[in-house]
């Protein structure tokens, strides 16, 4: 597997290999571990842009996720695109550390790669407890609930 992550912003202090191994520990647990990936941190101006160009919506998110995968046997599963400054907003709204919301934006962005959609309220329920599940077995040390806020409901 070949995993590349790319810091191409500077307003926001993230480690790429941090980001790296949760990725890694991520593709593990999706049974992808062979696989290829990108990874890219930008800032809001270059997501808006990409969101708009790729996907029609002249609007900022937090991360776009491009399945790359070709028929036939390539190893390229895809390229995830995280938000910085979006991640930094909803990690000082959730009063967890950025790098963690990183770490959870990577994850949502790898898990629309293999299939998971959260386009309807069941699908999305699934999504973000599968993220919640891989985060878990992945960090330091305990994921605080808070990151869940707004995400699963009781």
């Amino acid at each position: 597997m070949a995993l590349a992550v790319r810091n191409l912003q500077r307003r926001i202090r993230l480690s790429p290999a941090r980001v790296g191994r949760t990725v890694r520990i991520a593709l593990r647990c999706l049974g992808r571990a062979d696989r290829d990936v990108h990874v890219s941190l930008v800032d809001d101006a270059v997501i808006r842009r990409l969101n708009a160009r790729y996907l029609g919506r002249s609007s900022r998110t937090d991360v776009l996720a491009f399945n790359l995968e070709i028929p036939g046997g390539s190893v390229l599963l895809g390229e995830v695109i995280v938000s910085a400054d979006t991640a930094a907003r909803q990690a000082a709204r959730l009063y967890v550390p950025v790098a963690l919301e990183v770490d959870l934006l990577a994850v949502h962005g790898l898990l629309h790669l293999v299939g998971y959609d959260d386009a309807e309220p069941a699908e999305a329920r699934l999504m973000h407890e599968r993220a919640r599940e891989i985060l878990s077995c992945s960090a330091d040390r305990p994921v605080p609930a808070r990151l869940w806020s707004g995400l699963l409901r009781a």
